[in-house]
């Protein structure tokens, strides 16, 4: 629901903020500005999405921006609207339709979260977190997601966006790297004990994160909790600079190009032309050898490449 979702790399325990607003006062105040400014054009917040679109939407953000995974959303529920439609489906048209957002072993684990939501749950997505998190490739956040944007449950749904909001809450510039369980708790803390209200607490605490409480700035003469805020009207530090992680050169372009040749293909490549997408021989064959690994490509019985069948 948010921007490209929390790293996971460990970082040290985050300290519950203190002075934080209540549940019911952060409600009155966050509500209505969520309603006038969220960000309706998102096409999963339309009425009618169903939990299976939801769960889609939340892998497709996961290190890919909203803006680009949007349209490949699209496509993809009009195609393939039911974890059944989905878990049908030949992978190498999965592959192709998910193009070049990046990442690709993640349409690989909806295929596979398909067939389980397919044949162990009637086709119906669990709302139970714990149930959640059994599926492949869905963690804490994800399950969390599901089960509240959807399902309307009370529950911390915590990405970068809410760890930094409920940080300056707190009167801190900013969170730690990656969430903690003192996140979790800080989060949890500020929803109603509504369900249905909770839930909207939490989808647009991510959206003023996304929207107005910045990693680089704070907006807060538009903020609608400035009042009851810890940080309201001071400077964000510099700090360092986060830089985007670079992708000329590296591993993943190579893997990225060897892809991008199997999906617009229009059958099995020959080693030839996998070997003139990239002039350095190493970091190609060690490419063409994870893709094999991890069952994004496959060759056939005379050895050429294609998108796996299966």
């Amino acid at each position: 629901m948010g921007d490209m979702r929390a790293a996971e790399t460990a970082a040290p325990e985050t300290v519950v903020p203190q002075a934080l607003p209540s549940p019911d006062l952060l409600a009155e105040r966050l509500l209505p500005w969520f309603d006038a400014q969220g960000r309706t054009e998102l096409p999963w917040r339309r009425p009618g999405t169903t939990a299976w679109g939801v769960l889609v939407s939340e892998v497709m953000s996961q290190q890919t921006q909203v803006a680009r995974a949007a349209p490949v959303w699209e496509a993809w529920m009009a195609r393939w609207p039911t974890p059944a439609d989905l878990a049908a489906a030949p992978t190498a048209e999965v592959l192709r339709a998910w193009g070049r957002m990046g990442y690709p072993r993640r349409a690989l684990r909806l295929q596979e979260c398909a067939r389980i939501v397919a044949t162990e749950h009637d086709g119906v997505v669990p709302s139970d977190p714990a149930e959640l998190e059994k599926l492949p490739g869905i963690g804490v956040y994800t399950a969390a997601a599901v089960a509240v944007f959807h399902y309307g449950e009370r529950h911390p749904v915590v990405d970068t966006n809410v760890r930094r909001v409920v940080a300056r809450l707190g009167g801190r510039s900013d969170a730690g790297t990656a969430t903690s369980k003192a996140d979790l708790a800080a989060a949890a803390s500020l929803l109603p004990q509504d369900p249905p209200t909770a839930a909207l607490v939490s989808v647009a605490l991510m959206e003023l994160g996304a929207l107005l409480c910045t990693a680089r700035k704070a907006e807060c003469g538009d903020c609608p909790v400035a009042d009851v805020c810890g940080f309201a009207g001071q400077e964000v530090p510099a700090g360092p600079s986060r830089k985007r992680q670079r992708y000329k050169g590296t591993n993943r372009q190579v893997r990225g190009e060897v892809m991008a040749l199997l999906r617009e293909a229009e059958g099995p490549v020959e080693r030839a032309r996998i070997d003139a997408v990239w002039p350095e021989a190493r970091m190609l064959d060690e490419a063409v050898a994870q893709l094999i690994a991890e069952g994004l490509i496959g060759t056939d019985e005379a050895g050429r490449f294609e998108l796996p069948s299966q």
